[in-house]
C-alpha cells in the first residue's frame, strides 16, 4: 500500500510524517501493549462473519451504482435496476 506524501508549503505532521515503515513498528507496539495489558480486542467469529459482510455488501453496492451510472450515460435515459 503507497501513500502520496503532501507536496508544497503542506507537509504530513507528527505521525503521518514518518516513514511508513516506522509507523507499523509503532503501532504493532501499541497492539502488542494493549494486549498485554488486556484491553486489546479480539475478534469473535461472529464478529469476523458480521464485518467481512458489512464490507462486502458495501463493496456490491457500489459496484452495481457504478454499473448503472456508466449504463445511463451511454444510453442516455435512466435504466430500471432489476435486481440483478
Amino acid at each position: 500500500m503507497s501513500i502520496m506524501r503532501k507536496s508544497g508549503r503542506e507537509r504530513w505532521r507528527g505521525f503521518a510524517s514518518l516513514p511508513q515503515e516506522k509507523q507499523r513498528e509503532i503501532a504493532s507496539q501499541g497492539g502488542i501493549a494493549a494486549h498485554d495489558q488486556g484491553v486489546g480486542h479480539e475478534w469473535t467469529i461472529e464478529e469476523a462473519r458480521k464485518a467481512g459482510r458489512k464490507g462486502g455488501l458495501a463493496s456490491h453496492r457500489n459496484r452495481r451504482r457504478r454499473k448503472i451510472a456508466a449504463a445511463e450515460a451511454v444510453n442516455g435515459f435512466p435504466t430500471t435496476d432489476a435486481g440483478g
